[in-house]
Formats: structure tokens, sequence, C-alpha cells
């Protein structure tokens, strides 16, 4: 059962064919309905021409064998049968006879007929085990058996009919597919367009043709590309000129923090409020640097972290614990991932001391999913500190927000988990963060594996 439903996703999520298959089912549901009509509304006429043309027959047999001479009466009888097929029995009380199939239109065209022939008339559809359509007459007091070819009474369907119904269902199927792909084809081109630019690449223009909903959707797309772009560079520009504008005075400073005569403590404490300015402003270079320049590479995501983790293992209140999978590859930045999952840890550093808040706990998981949705690579970093509070979940990843519980602990630009949640969008992963049950935060993120010979 699994299998089968998992082989209609394809019609569960694809447009167009939702699109073919209602408009397939409308048209033929339509033809039904008019063909189950046509029947209906022919019904009366039909049993009504069939009668005239049983009541002419019977009555020219009738007539016939009532005129001819004695010794002619059996030549008639084999030319009716040769040229008409219609053969005259005698009825006898011992004929085993098969009533016809009741339906609505025998029973209007059996109450026609005896009120033409008589009350009397019988009909049947087999006797004495010969397949026809029989009707019984009265010819000058003697009964007989009348019989018919059975395409009197239902013609059976000829190759014309069975050819127009095809044809009409191979048109109607066409115009289906036509009209779905006329009517989904701006969506398509739309949903990948939006797509590119969730992903940070910029859509190529869409056409403005067509309906005028559809040009005004497309040019206002296009005009909002174009506007986040600009807003885009414009912001790349100013915090590239603020942040290289800041490090001329902080450089300068430095340099008199170095030559001024103070005592130690004020030194370090003055040298520590510089570095962690220089720091702010590395993460604002971090946060506006556009994605085109960035290039992508088949990385081992678990021999980065084990060198990520290398390089913070001289911290000595930091303690890592690990359960890395070798060989977890995906197509990325090694400079982007190894600025996410440093700054993971760093944030980790910050807020996420143990209960004593001397130490810092951090478990650093690497596996391969493939379950459901979550298939690739998947990497968890968790603490074990207070979490954040749950009303701040969803705006951590906001850049320049912070939680309110860490604002108290440590100064910083709130640009950390916005720079992780880029990062991850620009290497078309996802991220989830969430407080454990058991105390501590959990930052989970899957990224699309890259297959390696």
């Amino acid at each position: 059962m699994r299998s089968y439903l998992n082989s209609l996703e394809w019609l569960r999520s694809g447009l167009f064919w939702r699109t073919f298959f209602l408009l397939a089912m409308l048209v033929m549901s339509s033809m039904t309905i008019w063909f189950i009509s046509f029947r209906t509304l022919e019904r009366t006429p039909r049993a009504e021409q069939l009668t005239s043309q049983i009541v002419s027959i019977a009555n020219i047999t009738r007539a016939a064998l009532t005129h001819a001479a004695p010794e002619k009466r059996k030549e008639l009888l084999l030319e009716f049968a040769h040229n008409q097929g219609i053969r005259i029995y005698t009825l006898k009380d011992s004929d085993v006879v098969e009533a016809l199939d009741s339906s609505a239109f025998l029973a209007e065209f059996s109450d026609l007929l005896k009120s033409r022939l008589g009350k009397e008339t019988r009909f049947a559809r087999n006797v004495n085990g010969i397949e026809a359509f029989w009707i019984s007459i009265d010819i000058e007091g003697d009964a007989y058996w009348l019989q018919l070819d059975e395409d009197k009474l239902d013609p059976p369907s000829t190759l014309p009919v069975i050819s127009w119904i095809t044809s009409t269902l191979l048109i109607t199927l066409l115009g289906a597919a036509a009209i779905s792909k006329f009517i989904n084809e701006p969506l398509s081109r739309l949903s990948n367009a939006a797509r590119l630019l969730a992903q940070g690449k910029e859509p190529p223009a869409l056409p403005e043709r067509g309906p005028k909903e559809i040009r005004e959707t497309n040019a206002s797309f296009n005009q909002m590309v174009e506007d986040l772009a600009r807003i885009d560079t414009d912001r790349t520009i100013i915090l590239a000129g603020i942040s290289h504008d800041l490090r001329t005075p902080l450089a300068r400073m430095q340099l008199e923090v170095e030559l001024a005569n103070l005592d130690e403590s004020a030194r370090e404490g003055m040298q520590s409020d510089l570095s962690q300015m220089d720091a702010i402003i590395n993460q604002f270079l971090d946060y506006a640097k556009p994605i085109e320049s960035l290039r992508f590479d088949p990385i081992n995501v678990s021999e980065l972290l084990q060198q990520v983790i290398h390089e913070y293992a001289r911290v000595n209140y930091l303690h890592i614990r690990t359960s890395i999978a070798p060989e977890q590859y995906v197509a990325g930045n090694a400079t982007e991932l190894r600025r996410l999952f440093s700054n993971l840890i760093e944030n980790a550093c910050r807020y996420g001391k143990n209960p004593d808040k001397l130490n810092t706990v951090v478990e650093i998981q690497c596996s391969h999913k493939n379950r459901g949705k979550k298939q690739g690579v998947l990497i968890s970093f968790r603490d074990y500190g207070d979490g954040a509070p749950s009303d701040d979940l969803n705006r951590l990843l906001k850049p320049f927000t912070r939680a309110d519980a860490s604002r108290s602990q440590a100064n910083g630009s709130g640009l950390g988990l916005a720079i992780v949640d880029r990062i991850i969008r620009r290497h078309r992963g996802r991220l989830r963060i969430y407080n454990h049950e058991r105390k501590g935060f959990v930052a989970v993120m899957i990224f699309p594996e890259m297959k390696t010979k």
C-alpha cells in the first residue's frame, strides 16, 4: 500500500496533471450524462418506430399467408426467410420459451406492440433453443411464432460508433492536455523563478505577455526581483563601507592603548572591547557577503567538522563530544561551512554554559539520513545550558536578534544564528532550532547529499 501511495505522489504534487485529469473527467462526465440523456429521450421514438416496423412485418406476413394459395405458402415462407430474415413457426403449448430481459425500453416497447397486435401477444428471446427475437401473431385463429433477427430489437454497436467514441475521447484528452499546459505553464514558470530566488539566485526575467492577470503578476515579480537585488547590493555596500571606515579608528585606538601608560587590567579591558568590536565588524561583513562570490565544491563535512573541533580543543572550559560518521559529502564552500560550525560552537560557549557557569559541553553529531523527507547529511549541535525562552525561538534566526535571557550574559551583534541560517540556505539545506526536553539548546541542519565515486 505504501509503494502504491508513493507511486501516486506525482499526481498529488503536479498541478499540470491535476488540471489535466480534472478537465478530462469533467468532459467525459458531461459526455456520459449527454449519452444517458440521449438514450432516455430517444427511447420513446425508437420504441414507436420499432413497433411500426414489426406491426408492418406482422401484417404483411399475415396478409401474405392468408391470401396465398395453400400450395404456395411453403415457397412464400422460404422466400421470407431468405430475403427478409423472417421465419414463421407454429406456436405449440410444448414450446420451451425464454422471456426477454426486462428493461425500460422493452417495457415501453411491449406495451406499444400489445396495443397494436393484441394483449395476448407474447415475446421471447429463445424458443426451443433458438436465439432470436420471437413475437406471437394470430393468423385466422391459429397462433404462430414470428422469428426476427436480434438486431431488429437492439442493433449491435457498429465500427463507426466505436470509431466516433474513440475519436471523441482522444480529442478530449488532447484538448485537456493543451488547456492544462496553457493554464499551468505561467504558474510553473513563476514557481521555478520563486524557487531560484529562495535559493539566493537571481532568476531570469519572466515574460510579460499573455492574459492581463499573468502580465501583471510577472511584471510585479520582475520588479520585486530588481528591488531585492538593489536592496541587497545597497546593504552590502553600506555594511562594507561602514566596516571599512570603522577599522581605521579601531586600529588607531588599538595602537594608542598599546602606547598609553595604563595599568594591566585597564589595558586588557580596553583591548577586549576593541577585539569584540572588530569581531562584530567581521560578522557584518560575513552576513553581507553576496552568494554569487561563492564557489561550491565537494566537501567532506566529516573531515571539516573534525578540523573545526580540533581548533577549539585549546579552550579549557569547552568539552566537545562527537559522533561523526566518516566520508559524508555535500556540495558547498569550505570557508562558509567552517564559519557555520564555528558560529554554532561560539554560540554555545557564549549562551550554553552548564548550570555551574564554568564549563560548556557541546555534543556534535553527523550522520546520513534516508527516511521520508529527511534525506541527506544530518548535523546537530547541542549544549547543556538553559536554552532559549520558547517565545524567542522564532525570532532568533532574524538579524540583530538575541534572546532576552542571554543579553545579560554577553554582548554581541545578534547576527550569529542569522549567519548560520543564511549559510545553510545558501547550501540548499534546512535548519531547525529548539530546546531539548532535558535542558539545552539544539540546532539541527540537513544538507543534500553529494554522491562520490
